[in-house]
């Protein structure tokens, strides 16, 4: 069931090359590539899990809420990562040229189904 739901956030973006359910200890649960995608996108995931892990915890010495969503862009990859739940976040790795709005609103869409999966 989440392979279905990762290809659907990755197919329905312009740009989607790549999707992961990981938990914030750098444990993959499952992914989703698109063919010739060229991204490793659990190592991402792995290396990005530490970065979200230190974002929560600034939040928390901040007092300013729980993190939902976090956005880093590069050169050749745009990740964006929404947080399923308080051991769970959902990526989606698009080409810089891919349509930033349509992978966030699938996001918003996907994350309360992948949710509800882990339970």
């Amino acid at each position: 069931m989440f392979q279905e739901n990762l290809k659907r956030l990755v197919t329905g973006t312009e740009g989607g090359v790549a999707g992961l359910l990981m938990g914030f200890d750098g444990i993959a649960v499952d992914s989703y590539s698109a063919p010739g995608g060229g991204v490793d996108i659990n190592t991402v995931g792995m290396e990005f899990s530490f970065i979200l892990g230190q974002i929560r915890k600034a939040t928390e010495i901040l007092e300013v809420g729980g993190v939902s969503e976090v956005t880093i862009r590069c050169d050749n990859l745009t990740m964006i990562i929404r947080v399923v739940s308080k051991d769970y976040f959902l990526a989606l790795a698009i080409k810089p040229e891919g349509n930033f709005g349509k992978g966030r609103y699938l996001l918003r869409v996907v994350a309360p189904k992948m949710q509800s999966e882990l339970v």
